[in-house]
């Protein structure tokens, strides 16, 4: 699929959200979200040929897909875990030029309640950042991801849609790129 001109009115700005970032998830519109995570295929080596294969990867690192947050005074004690959040599912899709490229990413996920947990919105913060073959950061994100803990149910769950375009370099090719995903970790009770 070819991008027309107009993907540049997103070049102030390279990310796009189907969600507001401080806001609940909405649900999305038919086939948006639902048709991204159950046709965008998950970065595999059986990934090779496929539609998504010059797609660059959505990576979210062992340490990056968890954030658990503790009882003041009390991080890396099990006992005292309020709540932890787990990226659980990754998936994107992308639209090339030969200058350019627009990833379509997801991410999904769970919030758990720890020991000294209650049901409550839980407000979780990603950050989100492209990077090069070289590991030069090319754009960043910041997003708040809000779930509801119900009574009576110790799991919460999470969603998002986002977009991003950016330049590829000559001499590059867009599987050279990466856009990560992760929680910040720089927060009070974080562990």
């Amino acid at each position: 699929m070819i991008i027309s001109a107009c993907a540049v009115s997103h070049f102030s700005n390279p990310f796009r959200s189907s969600t507001p970032d401080t806001a609940t998830p909405l649900p999305p519109p038919p086939g948006t979200e639902d048709r991204l995570f159950g046709t965008a295929k998950p970065d595999t080596a059986s990934d090779v040929g496929g539609p998504n294969y010059h797609c660059p990867q959505v990576v979210a690192w062992p340490n990056d897909r968890l954030l658990t947050i503790y009882e003041a005074g009390h991080v890396g004690d099990s006992l005292f875990i309020i709540h932890r959040g787990e990226i659980t599912k990754l998936s994107r899709e992308c639209q090339l030029t030969p200058d350019r490229v627009v990833v379509r990413y997801g991410f999904a996920g769970r919030v758990l309640l720890g020991p000294r947990g209650t049901a409550a919105t839980v407000i979780l913060p990603i950050t989100i950042r492209v990077a090069n073959a070289d590991h030069k950061t090319l754009a960043t994100d910041a997003v708040k991801i809000t779930t509801t803990i119900p009574q009576g149910n110790p799991v919460g769950y999470f969603s998002m849609v986002k977009e991003v375009s950016f330049p590829i370099m000559v001499g590059t090719r867009p599987e050279d790129y990466k856009v990560f995903v992760a929680f910040e970790h720089n927060q009070p009770g974080a562990g």
